[in-house]
């Protein structure tokens, strides 16, 4: 019963342990943060062991340290004149390009260089596969008019869930960039970011929403022209894993609640190959030749030098490129290769599943080693199947919350157990100590107490006393009553002992009608008045037969102390079972002296 007992609370409590977890708000995000850390640590195991291999058709066109000085040093300012970039394009087109991408933002005219910018607008009136960047925010009113986007920048999409409401994803306000440009193309993509609360990027959005329209990421944009996919975009709910994703044709990328996409990572900083901007110049200049692959390629300009910050923090890296974080972004479109979060119900059933397990094993492993051991192999087990359920299904099962829930359950399954363990122990220890009939101390506790008694007060040099009775006439009272009248009159008298001694009093059954008491740090002055009033409460006292039959009894006493009256047990034992001899032959009812 206390078992079942103990099961019920324990299993409440886990439970309620589950709901104030999943409810409190910061306890969860105190708990992403450390789930994140264990994606980031599975993200660089899976990269530094060289698994993931990334696309060798996308470039990055980098204005790096040594592109960023040799602007200075030529053109005189930063930003370069666009009609540089211009030239450029122009030249990388004969190459066969699948797309050229810009993720810088050309916004407002050049005062001192309106040919310059007409020139790159030219270029996007002239190829359909250049794709270039702009950016959403929340600048007020008063700083900046919310300006009106043209149509055809904007993507139809169809939302089929309901839990992506994109509310952290929607924006009022932008800086619009060259309006020739945004007349002449639609190939314009948001590069906004979504850090996590550590600053670490590991998401980033799909679709961005502004004046009530959706807006695709630069990222997506280029997937999708490299795809051949419409833009009508779907973003559904799949009915077994309850997930949200947005369709691709019969691509599903998985969207978090806020309409992110997680991303996939390939290496650290520098695993796309890297084209410095100023040796791209040259080679247009006719300066050197031209030693570079471009048929085939989607090309990325962007900033890498220190000086133009536009550097992010990565799982795989402190520091990382914005440009190959949309590099990367691309690659995982086209290889469909985006991370997919596990369900959150999911996870509570793999933490319960642990949970359950933990507690099978504990209570059924008598070995509080083996038992850990056990418990603590299932675990490494779960992170193991974590990493490879990542490593060959690009998964992200959750690790910190389902081993915090089977944690839980190790601990107060050992200590449900072990309080089991010592209530049972207490029990055999009270079976083999205890006498059955009256409840009280056998005759071998009572030896055992003895010599201890004895031990401690030579030790400390002090004293204890002890009583020996036992019922008058008891023998002719089982005679006339019956055994089970004597056995109900042993048991009241042992109950009349326990309550009219100290709690720290030892009261033991000796032998049949016979008992005895212990007295700790007493003195024979004390002990002897003791005896009286024991004696006097039995006699007072009517004992209960059954059938409504009452009768009374008396008892006969010795007492004895150490050390006056002996130095081991034994002796003392004698001393006081002689006055007890004295109570009798003096007539009974009485302490022997």
């Amino acid at each position: 019963m206390l078992k079942k007992i103990l099961y019920t609370i324990w299993l409440f409590l886990f439970c309620v342990i589950i709901v104030l977890a999943f409810g409190s708000a910061n306890f969860n995000a105190f708990i992403n943060v450390i789930e994140n850390r264990t994606f980031d640590l599975r993200q660089n195991i899976l990269v530094k062991s060289g698994i993931k291999k990334h696309n060798d058709n996308i470039l990055i066109v980098a204005v790096d340290d040594a592109s960023y000085e040799y602007i200075l040093d030529n053109y005189g300012e930063w930003p370069l004149s666009r009609d540089v970039y211009a030239k450029v394009v122009d030249f990388l087109e004969t190459q066969k390009p699948v797309s050229i991408a810009f993720d810088l933002m050309f916004v407002k005219s050049m005062k001192s260089a309106k040919e310059a910018d007409e020139a790159l607008i030219n270029v996007f009136k002239k190829y359909d596969n250049v794709f270039t960047a702009m950016n959403f925010d929340n600048q007020p009113e008063s700083l900046r008019v919310r300006p009106e986007l043209p149509e055809k920048l904007s993507v139809n999409v169809e939302n089929y869930s309901n839990s992506v409401d994109f509310s952290e994803l929607t924006y009022f306000n932008c800086r619009p960039i060259l309006e020739g440009i945004l007349n002449s193309t639609s190939n314009i993509g948001m590069i906004n970011v979504s850090r996590a609360e550590d600053g670490i990027l590991r998401r980033m959005p799909l679709l961005l929403k502004y004046r009530d329209k959706f807006y695709p990421q630069l990222g997506l944009k280029i997937g999708l022209d490299y795809l051949k996919k419409s833009e009508n975009i779907q973003v559904d709910k799949l009915i077994l894993d309850g997930n949200s994703n947005l369709r691709l044709g019969n691509r599903r990328i998985f969207m978090d609640d806020n309409g992110n996409a997680i991303l996939n990572w390939y290496g650290e900083s520098g695993t796309y190959e890297y084209i410095p901007l100023y040796k791209l110049i040259r080679i247009v200049k006719g300066e050197i030749k031209n030693e570079y692959d471009f048929n085939n390629k989607i090309i990325y300009f962007g900033t890498t030098a220190s000086s133009l910050f536009d550097i992010k923090t990565v799982p795989v890296s402190r520091i990382y490129p914005g440009v190959e974080v949309q590099a990367t972004y691309v690659n995982n479109i086209i290889d469909n290769n985006f991370i997919h979060k596990q369900n959150k119900a999911l996870t509570v059933v793999y933490g319960i599943l642990l949970a359950v397990l933990t507690v099978v094993i504990i209570m059924g492993v008598n070995s509080a080693f083996v038992a850990s051991l056990s418990s603590f192999s299932l675990y490494l087990i779960y992170v193991i199947g974590a990493y490879f359920a990542l490593k060959f299904n690009n998964c992200w099962v959750d690790i910190v919350y389902p081993l915090l829930l089977a944690l839980t359950a190790f601990i107060s399954a050992f200590v449900v157990k072990y309080f089991i363990k010592s209530r049972d122990f207490e029990q055999q220890y009270k079976l083999a100590t205890t006498d059955g009939l009256t409840e009280l101390y056998n005759h071998r506790y009572f030896q055992e107490q003895m010599k201890r008694q004895v031990d401690q007060c030579k030790r400390y040099e002090t004293e204890f006393s002890m009583i020996i009775l036992d019922i008058d006439f008891f023998k002719k009272f089982n005679d006339t009553f019956g055994h089970q009248a004597g056995d109900a009159v042993l048991r009241q008298v042992a109950q009349t002992l326990k309550r009219n001694v100290r709690a720290t009093d030892i009261v033991c059954r000796y032998g049949g009608e016979e008992m005895s008491i212990i007295l700790p740090n007493t003195g024979k002055d004390v002990a002897y008045s003791t005896a009286e009033k024991i004696c006097k409460r039995v006699s007072d006292r009517k004992f209960k037969l059954g059938n409504d039959k009452e009768t009374s009894v008396t008892i006969s006493l010795g007492v004895s102390t150490f050390p006056y009256d002996g130095d081991e047990s034994a002796k003392l034992i004698e001393a006081a079972d002689k006055r007890l001899y004295n109570a009798k032959e003096n007539g009974r009812n009485q302490v022997g002296k």
